[in-house]
């Protein structure tokens, strides 16, 4: 008898942490957790204009179709589950890139500078199969203290994880370190750089 009340118990312990597990990820709010830095993705030329210049940071626009939706997982091509969140993306993304920027020494402003970064995101999802794959796309536009243009472009960040299945922590870092990337293919952009020191 007391083996079947260990056992059943055994059993019930395990179908709650399987429903816990495959808990839906609905309206999650994003947290920041990179699992590296800038200097760890290689050399970056903080140098000239770009240390000296004082730099605003616009925030983005968001123009995803879905602005909640940031992933799913389609490890069960009949059970895909999605991942929203309840962070306004445009100022998550925009926040860490500023603090990013300025963690790599960059003179980061919040009211006028000698010139403003500004854009809009439009792509930021990670799909989750055999690994966590995130990427991150954003139209970014450089312009002066008078608002012309100086330079725009595509800018992009991908990241990959292995984890554990459907799990928010996996979700979070992928997520950061697709924001790291795109801020050090900002920074090491050869056409940002140039139009700073035509500026």
């Amino acid at each position: 008898m007391a083996r079947r009340v260990v056992a059943a118990t055994v059993a019930f312990l395990l179908a709650g942490t399987a429903f816990s597990d495959s808990a839906p990820l609905q309206d999650i709010p994003l947290k920041w957790t990179p699992t590296g830095n800038l200097a760890e993705m290689g050399p970056l030329d903080i140098s000239g204009p770009l240390l000296t210049m004082s730099i605003r940071v616009d925030t983005f626009a968001d123009s995803r179709q879905n602005p909640a939706t940031v992933g799913e997982n389609r490890e069960k091509a009949a059970n895909i589950r999605i991942v929203t969140t309840s962070t306004n993306v445009a100022s998550y993304v925009t926040e860490h890139l500023r603090d990013s920027m300025r963690g790599a020494g960059l003179n980061i402003v919040d009211g006028a500078g000698d010139v403003s970064v500004s854009g809009e995101i439009r792509e930021f999802f990670v799909t989750e199969t055999d690994l966590y794959r995130g990427n991150l796309s954003l139209l970014v536009s450089l312009k002066d203290k008078e608002g012309k243009e100086l330079w725009s472009g595509v800018v992009g960040g991908g990241a990959e994880h292995f984890g554990r299945s459907y799990r928010a922590k996996n979700y979070f870092e992928t997520i950061s370190d697709m924001v790291l990337r795109a801020n050090y293919n900002l920074l090491a952009n050869p056409g940002f750089h140039d139009s700073l020191k035509t500026r």
